[in-house]
């Protein structure tokens, strides 16, 4: 089930305890003719994801239509029909259900932080909605407080902040700073007011900031949480008009794809950022979406689709200037697309031209959280060469240069290098897998 966020906030706004709500549906069902006995545990079902039967929601609705002095849905407090397909989000609801979602994972409600990942149309449906009308013809909207230009550039700096904030200590330990952020200071400029160009690029650098918090939730696998993040910012691209900002988003849930194996999606996911960002997006970022796409073909097989995403990736990799990428695709830096490659390559077991690739990669420049992955690519590569000395040695820089970050995707790959390195019986690769040992031993 999908915990009910929307009730959870909507009752934190009316300031009514699980115990007050269950009372008044059971005055309010007496009023009708019906014997009703909720009690505070029904409540906190109702929250988990639980649709009560019969008129229940009727009289919620009623409740808190009342409290709050304004009309409310089935909708609006969660309890939609089960099972129908929604039509495309209005921003004023969204916006709603968005910010009701990062207040519950502040609160750090264990439901809300295991949700499960959406798979089928659920998963779809967002990325459908960015590519297809309509789209947002006015995001102006009338509230307090009132939003200008001097916000929209601290959410900017703010993101940039919190981005770099993850590079250097990783996903677990930036989590919770940014998700305190948008709830505190993202989601009240979000329902203040403002004119159609200023809510266009508040919309931006909202979905900016919401990006970030989904790689976070991804860093620390949450898996279900961050591909709701990321559907977020992808409807935030979609009201501020930026194409080009919708297609990083959809990077990140092609990344995700490939992370949780689904490489059909992924590709398909890679495919619509492509066609529907067109002509706005960057050679970065084109760079980027054919190199998981090469990924996920290669993982699937198909070793004719896999070379051309990678031939594709390299010629979109000659055409980058940093100075005139966003700042979103600041991450594809030199090296990026060849360490990509690599992994393409290993999961064809193309050893020699992945060997290539992977020592190019770690030769270039990155940030740590860039060469400690890069490192881990040239480890594998170097097992699959049998060559372990080498590799113990690479996975042992790997180490020191992670040592510090809090990160469960940096975690499992030294997990996994741990495992290959165990196979080897030399005295490097046991001294390698001791410290490896050693470092795993601390619990993120």
């Amino acid at each position: 089930m999908e915990p009910n966020s929307l009730l959870d906030a909507l009752l934190d706004e009316a300031g009514m305890s699980h115990a007050g709500l269950a009372a008044r549906v059971n005055t309010a069902g007496w009023a009708r003719g019906r014997t009703l006995s909720y009690d505070h545990t029904a409540v906190g079902r109702w929250l988990k994801g639980q649709r009560p039967r019969q008129i229940v929601p009727d009289l919620i609705c009623d409740i808190l239509s009342e409290r709050l002095q304004r009309l409310l849905s089935h909708d609006d407090i969660g309890m939609g029909k089960p099972g129908a397909t929604p039509p495309p989000t209005a921003l004023a609801g969204f916006v709603e259900r968005a910010t009701a979602l990062w207040r519950s994972d502040q609160q750090q409600r264990a439901d809300v932080q295991a949700a499960p990942a959406l798979v089928g149309t659920a998963a779809v449906m967002p990325v459908w909605e960015w590519e297809n009308p309509p789209d947002d013809l006015d995001v102006s909207r009338t509230g307090t407080p009132r939003v200008g230009l001097s916000d929209v550039e601290m959410l900017r700096a703010a993101r940039t902040r919190y981005e770099s904030m993850y590079r250097a200590s990783g996903g677990v330990a930036t989590r919770g700073r940014i998700v305190g952020f948008l709830t505190s200071h993202t989601a009240p400029l979000l329902r203040g007011s403002y004119t159609d160009h200023v809510g266009r690029d508040l919309c931006r650098a909202s979905g900016g900031l919401v990006a970030v918090s989904g790689i976070c939730a991804y860093d620390s696998d949450a898996q279900g949480l961050a591909q709701r993040y990321f559907h977020h910012a992808l409807r935030l691209a979609k009201a501020s008009g930026d194409r080009a900002f919708g297609g990083y988003v959809i990077a990140l849930l092609v990344n995700q794809s490939v992370f949780l194996k689904d490489y059909r999606q992924a590709v398909a996911f890679a495919e619509a950022g492509l066609r529907t960002a067109g002509g706005h997006i960057s050679p970065g970022l084109a760079t980027d979406l054919n190199a998981m796409q090469a990924k996920a073909f290669a993982r699937l097989g198909d070793i004719r689709a896999a070379h051309r995403a990678m031939s594709r990736a390299e010629a979109a990799a000659a055409m980058i200037r940093p100075d005139e990428e966003p700042p979103e695709t600041g991450y594809v830096q030199p090296g990026l697309v060849e360490a990509q490659l690599a992994e393409a390559l290993i999961s064809l077991q193309d050893w020699s031209p992945a060997r290539t690739f992977a020592e190019e990669a770690v030769r270039s420049q990155a940030h740590a959280r860039g060469r400690v992955h890069r490192l881990a690519t040239l480890t594998t590569v170097d097992l699959g060469r049998g060559e372990p000395e080498l590799a113990a040695a690479n996975a042992l820089t790997a180490l020191d240069i992670a040592s510090g970050m809090e990160s469960q995707r940096l975690r499992d790959r030294f997990v996994a290098l741990r495992a290959k390195l165990a196979g080897h019986g030399s005295s490097a690769t046991r001294e390698a897998v001791e410290q490896i040992d050693a470092s795993l031993s601390v619990p993120l």
